[in-house]
């Protein structure tokens, strides 16, 4: 192998090896773990927002598919998981690949209609989309419970060991394994061939069709991976919880998961991390000063982070790092 053919493969490679990031995220969740162990059920619920953080990110920060509706992955996810235990297995880790296989169906059959249009257009589908789920869930009751929930299932515990205990360390530990599984996988697509290429069609999908690529099956094709992630974290949920509720198809979900990215930068994976920790914690800070008033402090710090890092906090503590060593 010459000089000039290795350089590629060892690049590629490169993108693929732990950073000094994931040291700095492993050591976070070590830490929480055994310093902050009351606070392992915030933790775990810190968790599944970063993995529908991330879902999020592939399909806007990548692919540049503007959605309000990603709460039907969501709440699709959450309600097979919540349905298998039910009346197939409480067997967890089946229950999570239900999950996500459900959030990638939904995600091929919805991406094959919504995804041939651009704009408002793409946004209001998704949303009526998001919509129509949240509707048959209400009214099918002897489905999904209705407005009261699904519940009455059952889940094992993982590997049928560990049993999810009422200080939530299993459930924390499994939510972050599913973590680590989530974003291992979201790196690999986002740093191989076919995530260059989406880079390509989210900044000039036009040119990308001139060159021979077939826009609409790359769009769908990642879409449906986001819907999986997405799925995915609607699983653990159901699981972790032991209730699915209609408010997990809400546009109030979709849009709480997309101030999260936004908080945190959209295109990076890594940004998803720091936003959905940012509002998750700022919210129950928040409401535990003020219950009633506490959208007044998720409204500023959205508003500030527009406003002095239009690009996200992480980016801002990237330039900021840079400047800080280059003095």
């Amino acid at each position: 192998m010459t000089e000039a053919s290795a350089r590629p493969l060892d690049s590629a490679f490169a993108r693929h090896r732990a950073g000094w990031a994931d040291a700095a995220l492993l050591a976070a969740a070590v830490a929480t773990y055994f310093i902050a162990d009351q606070y392992l059920a915030l933790a775990t619920q810190v968790i599944i927002m970063i993995i529908f953080a991330l879902s999020l990110d592939l399909a806007l920060g990548f692919g540049g598919i503007e959605t309000l509706g990603h709460a039907a992955f969501f709440g699709t996810g959450a309600y097979a998981a919540g349905l298998y235990a039910l009346h197939l297995s409480g067997e967890p880790i089946t229950g999570l690949l239900v999950g996500a296989a459900a959030g990638t169906v939904l995600g091929v059959l919805s991406g094959a209609v919504v995804l041939r249009t651009r704009g408002l257009t793409l946004v209001m589908l998704t949303l009526a989309i998001a919509a129509m789920l949240s509707q048959f869930a209400t009214v099918a009751k002897g489905i999904t419970g209705g407005d009261d929930g699904l519940t009455g299932y059952t889940v094992r515990p993982v590997l049928g060991l560990f049993a999810f205990d009422l200080y939530g360390r299993t459930a924390y530990l499994y939510a972050l394994a599913a973590l680590a599984a989530a974003f291992g996988l979201a790196r690999l697509v986002v740093n191989s061939p076919f995530g260059l290429t989406m880079r390509g069609i989210r900044d000039n999908p036009l040119r990308m069709r001139f060159l021979g690529v077939n826009v609409t099956r790359r769009l769908v094709t990642l879409y449906a991976f986001s819907g999986a992630i997405a799925g995915l974290a609607g699983a653990l949920q159901a699981q972790v919880t032991g209730l699915v509720g209609v408010d997990s198809l809400s546009f109030i979900l979709s849009g709480n998961v997309l101030i999260a990215l936004i908080l945190g930068g959209t295109g990076r994976l890594y940004g998803a991390f720091l936003g959905a920790a940012l509002f998750v914690v700022v919210s129950d800070r928040a409401a535990a000063i003020d219950p009633f008033n506490w959208l007044f402090a998720l409204g500023a710090l959205l508003i500030l982070t527009v406003r002095f890092a239009p690009n996200g906090v992480l980016a801002a503590l990237e330039r900021a790092a840079l400047r800080i060593a280059g003095r």
